[in-house]
């Protein structure tokens, strides 16, 4: 994982709040992004394409896997991949999962939730 990946953002997203950044293609007449004048954004092509052995991959460089029970866990290999807690697993059964996963190294991606302190 020796590059960043560029983020590449919607045309004139930066003068309005209401645009979001999030990439559309540039579709105007005169579009500096879509005519590629020199200064203007970068416009997505394959050159940016991210490396075969990390495409897909977390930015931490685990696989991530989808956890709804401590049985899952059980599949997991810690080298390789980290859990990621399902969004409808509640509060007790997170804590469970939570706690298997420090017992068995496996790095999990969103176990502390916001204003949360242990």
């Amino acid at each position: 994982m020796s590059k960043k990946k560029k983020k590449f953002k919607r045309e004139n997203s930066h003068k309005k709040t209401q645009t979001p950044e999030s990439w559309r293609r540039p579709k105007g007449g005169h579009s500096r992004i879509r005519l590629e004048v020199n200064g203007a954004p970068a416009k997505p092509k394959a050159g940016y394409r991210t490396d075969t052995e990390v495409r897909g991959l977390h930015p931490s460089g685990y696989e991530e896997v989808m956890i709804h029970n401590t049985g899952d866990l059980e599949d997991i290999e810690p080298e390789t991949e980290a859990a990621r807690i399902g969004s409808t697993v509640g509060g007790r059964k997170r804590a469970k999962i939570i706690e298997k996963a420090d017992e068995e190294d496996i790095k999990v991606l969103n176990g502390e939730k916001e204003g949360e302190e242990e």
